[in-house]
């Protein structure tokens, strides 16, 4: 009957967790003003040559006026400097540059953001990853929120693009996990480092600051260093705060499923601070348990736990503009999921190497 219970009070708090995120609504909000102030758009591009013109071009459309792109071909094998160079040819705003050899001890996106840090010149450095497009707003709104905030760090989760049945599966799971265990608006209101998330996706700096304290120097060898950013920001002092995209950038993270068990499987461990145990723990309490109430066979409990299931998921896919029936018929699969991505970051943390894009990450 303990674990009944332990499972339950789980349920209940990810329910209130997910409930407060969805009351409290963490959005980026518009902005009642403009801004000029100059703003560097930093692009670290591997093998992106099939979607980087759709960034270049949706920061071209974009409506703010003062900024400036560089862009880091980070010695990729296919086309992505020539494409980038054909466009930067056209527009005078935008260049690419040819990245330096990795230095031992660094991961291959950090020292591309570092060496993108050093070109800018501008009073905000906005880190956006190739594979995205930004709409009308995002820059400014989000000027808008660094002042309001005082922030030297504000981080974007974006709506994510889902093609493929693959996709479906598994891309919900990243703000299934976020919406279900973190109170997003304590990010900000928390001096805690234990309360943080960030995406690398957007990271939007105050330049002044970064460059005091190269924050990515400092978290050189972290997989997931976006997070250890933001605990080192807060850890500073300084203010910091996530919010959800808002509509005002996408994401086509993966392209097939099993694109997607590879790079979350990247990552996941490393999200739980490489505790295998506590990520066995919580799949247990969040797979596992639903079973084993299933089990039990009380038909009131198992209407009350499915109902705060089905209404968690409701509101997470309409916080961060996904599809909730989808979400919903989904959830089995996305649990399986969830598992094999989970077996796969914990075999990839016992193995001697792991790889991403042709490059060693881990050794």
């Amino acid at each position: 009957m303990l674990i009944f219970y332990v499972v339950f009070f789980f349920l209940i708090i990810r329910f209130t967790v997910t409930l407060f995120n969805f009351i409290s609504n963490p959005k980026l909000p518009k902005s009642p003003r403009k801004y000029n102030e100059l703003v560097s758009i930093l692009i670290p591009a591997r093998n992106e040559e099939e979607d980087i013109i759709n960034l270049l071009q949706s920061i071209q459309l974009q409506d703010y006026e003062n900024y400036e792109v560089i862009i880091l071909d980070d010695n990729s094998e296919d086309g992505t400097y020539n494409k980038c160079e054909v466009f930067c040819e056209k527009n005078e705003k935008f260049r690419v540059i040819r990245g330096q050899d990795l230095p031992e001890g660094w991961l291959g996106k950090n020292f591309a953001c570092h060496q993108l840090a050093g070109q800018a010149k501008g009073k905000y450095l906005l880190f956006l990853d190739a594979d995205e497009i930004i709409k009308e707003g995002l820059i400014n709104n989000s000027i808008h929120r660094m002042k309001l905030g005082r922030l030297a760090l504000l981080s974007l989760f974006t709506n994510q693009q889902m093609v493929t049945l693959g996709e479906c599966i598994v891309v919900p799971l990243m703000h299934f996990i976020l919406l279900n265990s973190l109170p997003l608006r304590l990010v900000k209101l928390s001096k805690r480092t234990s309360l943080a998330a960030a995406s690398g996706q957007f990271m939007f700096f105050d330049a002044a600051i970064y460059h005091k304290h190269s924050w990515h120097a400092q978290v050189k060898s972290h997989v997931v260093e976006d997070v250890e950013i933001i605990k080192l920001v807060k850890a500073y002092q300084y203010h910091t705060e996530s919010l959800l995209g808002n509509g005002y950038i996408y994401c086509r993270m993966y392209k097939s499923y099993g694109e997607a068990l590879e790079g979350f499987s990247k990552n996941l461990l490393a999200g739980f601070n490489n505790n295998i145990a506590g990520l066995i723990c919580y799949l247990l309490l969040v797979i596992v348990g639903p079973i084993f109430i299933l089990m039990y066979l009380d038909i009131q409990l198992l209407f009350f736990a499915m109902t705060l299931i089905i209404l968690s998921r409701i509101m997470i896919s309409l916080a961060s503009g996904q599809n909730a029936f989808l979400n919903i018929i989904l959830h089995p699969l996305q649990m399986i999921s969830f598992v094999i991505i989970a077996i796969l970051s914990i075999k990839k943390s016992l193995s001697s190497e792991i790889s991403w894009k042709g490059r060693i990450i881990k050794s």
